[in-house]
C-alpha cells in the first residue's frame, strides 16, 4: 500500500518535471525567521501546509513567499511577494515571506547560472516569470481543488482578494482548499494575468518589512545570539599583504573575559565573552608585522601611474568606424582627463557573522548576498560537503556590494576562527567600522582620458575613451565572466553608449594593484556615467548646444532613451529662467537595462560653496512593480551618488588606508539632502533593476550645473563642499 508520503513524492517529482517552478507537498521543518514567525508558527502546528519552492498557503489562511534573494534595503522582500500575491489573487494582508534556504538547484539567480545570489540589480527581474508561474500555478491548484469539491466546472470559480467563489453562493478562503489542493498535479503552462487586470502590480502597497523594521522587530546578524555564543574581533594587517610574524598577546589574555587570542590568514583573533570586551583587547596586543609582501604605494603615486597610463593606447574594447581619421581631419577636439579615488562600501551595519560549527555541519547566520559562494568558501576551510553546509540569511543592513565578496572574507574568518576554537562554542565575528573602513574592499581607482572631434558643424564626429583600472574579476572566482580582451567591469556603460556617433573607440588598461576592490553600486557604471555625460555637456558647450536638444537629436535610435530625457527635462522646468547663482545640469545613463534621466537643480555662493536644491528624475524600469519601491530606490540611488561625489574618497600613506570613519570619510549629511522628484516612464515591458541605476546619473548632472556657473568642468572627484 502507498502512504500518504509516498504519494506526496511521486507528485513532487512529476510536478517538478511539469513546471519551474517545482511544487510539493509536505511541511516546514525551519524555525521561523521573520515577519512570518506568527503565521507560520500556527501553521506548523496543523502541520497542513502546501508549499511549492515559492509559494506555501496555510490552512489558517496565510500565504508565505519564499525569497531567494537578499533585503539588504532594496525592498525585494515586497517586490516579489506583490509578484506572487497578484497572480494568486490573495490579499495584500494575508502575505508573508522568508528567506529561502541556501540551495542553487531550486533558488539560483536565473541571470547567473547555476548560482544562487543578489546582485546586479536582477532579483525582480530574473524573478518576474518565474513567481508569476508559481503563484498562477497555486490559484490553478487551489481553484481545481474548489472545483471537486463543490463538484463545479473550474471554469466558474473566480479566486479574488484570497476567496475561492462560484456564482452559486459557494465560498471558500484558500486556506480551507489547501489540504485538497495539495493532492493535485501542478499545470504545465499556468494561464497568466493580463496586465490591465492587476490590482497589485503597479499600485500602490505599504512594504511588508516596514512594520518588523520600525518597531526593531527585524533581525539583522548583529542581533543574532546563540546558546553559549563567543564574540569575536579581529585586528587586520594595517597594509595589504603583510603578515604577522609576532604577536606578543600577554596584556589581552590577561583581561578577564578573554578565552582566546587566535592568528588566522587574514588577522589576528580575540575571543571573548562580550564584543565590548574582545574590542578592548585588540587594543593589548602587540603585533610585528612584515610589510615586504605588501601594497606599500600611496595614493598619490598610484594616481600619476594611472594617469601616465592613460595618456597611451589601451587594450581595444570596442571599435566602430575610424576614430584616427575623425581625429585628424577634426575642426575642433576636445580632451579630459578625469580622476577617481577609492571608495568605501561604508554599510550602516558592518560585516558580521555568527557560526556554529561542528564535526558533522557548519550553521551560519548572516546577511548572505551570495550563498552560492560562502558555501563553497565554507567547504575549503571545513571540509565539509555542501549538503552539510547551512546559511540562515538575515535582513542585512545596507551592502551596495559589500557583502558579494568573492573570497567571503568575514564569512570565511569567522568560520576560520570557529575551526580554530575546535568547534567548542558558538562565536559571533562583528567588525567595527574602522576595520571595514581600513581593511575592508573598494571601489577601485580609476583615470579616464576622453577625447572627442567635432566637426565644422559642430557635430560629434569621433569619440574616444581611455579607461584605466583595477580589474575586479581578475584573480577571482568570478573570472569567468570576462569574455574579452579586458574586464567587463572596467568599461560597462562606456562601450553601451546610445548616442549617434560615427566614429567610437573605446579602449583599457588593467592595472595590478594590491588592495583589494569589490563592485560598489553600480560598478563599472559609477565611472562610466560620470565620465561620459560630463564629457558630453562639454562638447556640447563648445558646439554651442543645448544639452538637453542635443543630446534629444542623438538618441533618433533610442525612443526610450529619449522619452525618459524629456520626461525629467519637461518636470524639471529645463530652459525656464532662474535666479542668478542658480543652474540646472543633465546626465542620462542606461544600467541594469534601466534608463534613468535626472536634472540637479544647484545654487553655487560667492564662497565657491554650493547647494544641491533639487533633483528631478525620470526611470523606465520596464512595468513597476511597486512604485513606491521604484521611487525609494531612486531616492537613495541619489543620495548614495551625491554622497560619493561630494566628499567620500579612500586615500592611501605608503599603503595604509588613512581614512577610519564618518569623521574623515564624510559621507552626505541631511541637510545636504535634495528634494527629489521621481517620475516613473508608464511601461508594459518585463521589469529591469532599481537597486542601482539612479547613482550613476547624479554625479554627472551635479557637475554640469556646476559647468554652467563655473565655465570649468569637474575632473577630479570628490568635489568637496566647495568648487575650487
Amino acid at each position: 500500500m502507498k502512504t500518504q508520503m509516498d504519494v506526496t513524492r511521486r507528485r513532487f517529482i512529476q510536478a517538478s518535471a511539469l513546471t519551474g517552478v517545482g511544487f510539493m507537498v509536505g511541511c516546514s521543518t525551519n524555525a521561523p525567521q521573520n515577519a512570518a514567525a506568527t503565521a507560520e508558527a500556527a501553521c506548523l502546528e496543523t502541520d497542513k501546509l502546501i508549499f511549492n519552492h515559492f509559494v506555501k498557503v496555510c490552512s489558517d489562511n496565510t500565504v508565505t513567499v519564499v525569497i531567494k534573494h537578499l533585503d539588504k534595503g532594496q525592498g525585494v522582500t515586497t517586490g516579489l511577494t506583490a509578484i506572487v500575491a497578484e497572480e494568486l489573487g490573495a490579499d495584500w494582508d494575508q502575505m508573508r515571506w522568508e528567506f529561502a534556504v541556501a540551495d542553487a538547484k531550486r533558488y539560483n539567480n536565473l541571470l547567473w547560472g547555476p548560482a544562487q545570489g543578489t546582485g546586479g540589480s536582477t532579483a525582480i527581474a530574473n524573478s518576474w516569470m518565474q513567481l508569476r508561474q508559481a503563484g498562477a500555478s497555486a490559484k490553478h491548484m487551489l481553484i481545481q481543488a474548489a472545483a471537486n469539491t463543490w463538484q463545479v466546472p473550474a471554469a466558474e470559480i473566480l479566486l479574488d482578494q484570497g476567496k475561492l467563489l462560484h456564482p452559486s453562493g459557494k465560498t471558500a478562503a484558500i486556506g480551507d482548499m489547501a489540504i485538497a489542493a495539495s493532492q493535485l498535479i501542478p499545470p504545465q503552462n499556468p494561464p497568466l494575468k493580463d496586465p490591465k487586470d492587476f490590482t497589485l502590480i503597479g499600485h500602490k502597497l505599504p512594504r511588508i518589512d516596514s512594520r518588523e523594521k520600525s518597531t526593531g522587530k527585524a533581525q539583522y546578524t548583529i542581533d543574532v545570539k546563540r546558546p553559549n555564543m563567543l564574540n569575536a574581533a579581529i585586528v587586520h594587517p594595517p597594509r595589504f599583504g603583510a603578515k604577522a610574524v609576532r604577536i606578543d598577546d600577554s596584556q589581552a589574555k590577561a583581561m578577564p573575559g578573554v578565552s582566546e587570542v587566535i592568528n588566522t590568514p587574514r588577522g589576528v583573533a580575540i575571543i571573548a565573552d562580550s564584543y565590548w570586551t574582545a574590542l578592548q583587547a585588540k587594543q593589548r596586543l602587540n603585533i610585528q608585522w612584515d610589510f615586504s609582501q605588501a601594497e606599500n604605494r600611496s595614493s598619490a603615486q598610484l594616481h600619476t601611474e594611472m594617469n601616465q597610463l592613460a595618456r597611451k593606447a589601451g587594450t581595444s574594447v570596442k571599435n566602430r568606424g575610424d576614430f584616427n581619421a575623425a581625429l585628424s581631419s577634426a575642426a575642433k577636439t576636445i580632451e579630459l582627463n578625469f580622476e577617481f579615488p577609492y571608495l568605501a562600501h561604508a554599510t550602516m551595519e558592518p560585516m558580521n557573522c555568527v557560526v556554529e560549527l561542528t564535526d558533522s555541519e557548519c550553521h551560519i547566520w548572516t546577511g548572505c548576498q551570495i550563498p552560492t559562494a560562502d558555501k563553497w568558501a565554507i567547504k575549503a576551510i571545513t571540509g565539509l560537503p555542501l549538503e552539510k553546509i547551512f546559511i540562515h540569511t538575515q535582513f542585512a543592513g545596507g551592502s551596495f556590494g559589500r557583502r558579494a565578496v568573492p573570497d567571503s572574507d568575514y564569512v570565511a574568518e569567522a568560520v576560520m576562527i570557529a575551526k580554530a576554537m575546535n568547534n567548542k562554542q558558538p562565536v559571533k565575528l562583528q567588525w567595527s567600522r574602522e576595520d571595514d573602513m581600513k581593511a575592508g574592499r573598494y571601489r577601485p581607482m580609476a583615470h579616464h582620458q576622453l577625447t572627442a572631434s567635432l566637426d565644422s558643424e559642430g557635430n560629434i564626429s569621433g569619440w574616444r575613451q581611455r579607461v584605466v583600472s583595477q580589474a575586479l574579476l581578475r584573480g577571482t572566482p568570478f573570472e569567468a565572466m570576462i569574455t574579452g580582451p579586458i574586464d567587463v567591469t572596467m568599461t560597462e556603460g562606456a562601450t553601451q553608449l546610445p548616442y549617434q556617433i560615427p566614429h567610437f573607440a573605446v579602449e583599457g588598461t588593467e592595472v595590478p594593484v594590491g588592495v583589494p576592490v569589490l563592485w560598489w553600486r553600480s560598478v563599472g557604471h559609477t565611472f562610466n556615467g560620470y565620465v561620459t555625460e560630463v564629457f558630453f555637456d562639454e562638447l556640447a558647450h563648445a558646439a554651442k548646444k543645448d544639452p538637453v536638444a542635443w543630446r534629444m537629436d542623438l538618441l533618433k535610435d533610442h525612443p526610450r532613451h529619449q522619452a525618459v530625457l524629456k520626461l525629467a527635462a519637461d518636470k524639471s522646468g529645463w530652459g525656464e529662467p532662474l535666479p542668478k547663482g542658480k543652474a540646472r545640469g543633465v546626465a542620462l545613463h542606461e544600467s541594469f537595462s534601466t534608463i534613468v534621466a535626472q536634472v540637479a537643480e544647484i545654487t553655487l555662493n560667492s564662497d565657491g560653496s554650493y547647494k544641491v536644491d533639487k533633483v528631478t528624475c525620470a526611470v523606465d524600469c520596464g512595468i513597476a512593480i511597486t512604485p513606491d519601491v521604484v521611487r525609494a530606490q531612486m531616492e537613495g540611488g541619489i543620495g548614495f551618488g551625491l554622497s560619493a561625489i561630494i566628499g567620500e574618497k579612500v586615500t592611501l600613506n605608503n599603503g595604509e588606508v588613512v581614512q577610519s570613519n564618518f569623521h574623515d570619510y564624510t559621507p552626505l549629511r541631511i541637510q545636504q539632502m535634495p528634494d527629489i522628484d521621481v517620475h516613473i516612464v508608464p511601461s508594459a515591458e518585463a521589469p529591469t533593476g532599481v537597486g542601482e541605476p539612479g547613482t550613476p546619473p547624479i554625479g554627472p548632472a551635479v557637475a554640469n550645473a556646476l559647468r554652467v556657473l563655473t565655465g570649468k568642468p569637474i575632473t577630479q572627484l570628490p568635489i568637496g563642499p566647495v568648487v575650487s
